[in-house]
């Protein structure tokens, strides 16, 4: 009876101790955590007032949220009564073990910064990068999101991003459709670059500036080769290709113009 009695009572001082602290960290993280997702959201305002860039926005705003959130977890940390000159030393103790384990992030984090800096792509750009081709969705610290053609989000480290090569289809505006039609030998051609030219310029997706061309490229073993290269805007590129493809067969058909295809002779056998 006596030992649970001491229990009792020390348990009662533990809770006089520590009790308070406890309550006073708990309150700190709530109202700090609340404060912290208020002051995001009016630093987000402020930047979309001013006009940021989007990527230069998500990124300052995550940057911004996770430094407060190291900072509010110090705070509660410290009113608990943990030393905090302990503490930060354990923290860089750590923290070099984990540098040491994490450098690809690091790596990632560091090439987040450099794409904000000097800005390859922004979001809405439409780039090809790491074997992918896709739409910018996000640039975030660690990783850049991509909606490719196929509607899959490809998710790629920044740091490879940044140490590998990109091609933005956007950043001039305009994008080259190139695609290759054969005729037949006995054909004319002039004929059929005139055909495939009207095929082009009656496409109102086609830009006038630069404009479209359509050249012999190559002497084949049964065609003659004709480049089509007609420009356009990167949203309508795929627009413009399939339907680039499909009008230039009908136009051909129309005019009388054999596109070459293997024959195959049937014998018959007699009875």
């Amino acid at each position: 009876m006596e030992k649970a009695q001491e229990w009792i009572s020390y348990g009662i001082e533990l809770a006089k101790e520590f009790g308070p602290k406890l309550i006073t960290a708990i309150l700190i993280y709530a109202i700090g955590s609340w404060l912290i997702k208020k002051l995001i959201s009016t630093v987000g305002r402020l930047m979309e007032r001013n006009k940021y860039d989007d990527s230069l926005q998500k990124f300052l705003l995550n940057l911004i949220s996770w430094g407060l959130k190291i900072f509010l977890i110090i705070v509660v940390i410290s009113r608990l009564g943990v030393d905090i000159t302990t503490f930060a030393a354990l923290i860089a103790a750590g923290g070099l073990a984990v540098g040491l384990s994490l450098q690809g992030s690091l790596s990632n984090f560091a090439g987040g910064v450099l794409i904000i800096m000097f800005k390859p792509y922004k979001i809405g750009d439409l780039i090809e990068a790491q074997g992918v081709l896709g739409e910018v969705k996000e640039i975030e610290i660690f990783t850049t999101k991509l909606i490719t053609p196929e509607n899959k989000l490809a998710i790629i480290p920044n740091g490879a991003l940044a140490n590998g090569n990109i091609i933005n289809y956007t950043a001039e505006g305009k994008m080259r459709v190139d695609m290759t039609i054969g005729i037949g030998y006995d054909e004319d051609i002039k004929k059929a670059k005139d055909v495939l030219l009207q095929v082009l310029t009656s496409n109102p997706k086609v830009l006038k500036d630069p404009e479209p061309t359509v050249n012999v490229s190559n002497l084949g073993e049964s065609s003659v080769d004709i480049v089509v290269r007609p420009f356009c805007t990167p949203e309508d590129y795929w627009d413009v290709y399939f339907a680039t493809i499909e009008n230039c067969k009908l136009a051909l058909d129309e005019s009388g113009i054999e596109i070459p295809y293997p024959h195959s002779v049937e014998i018959q056998k007699e009875g």
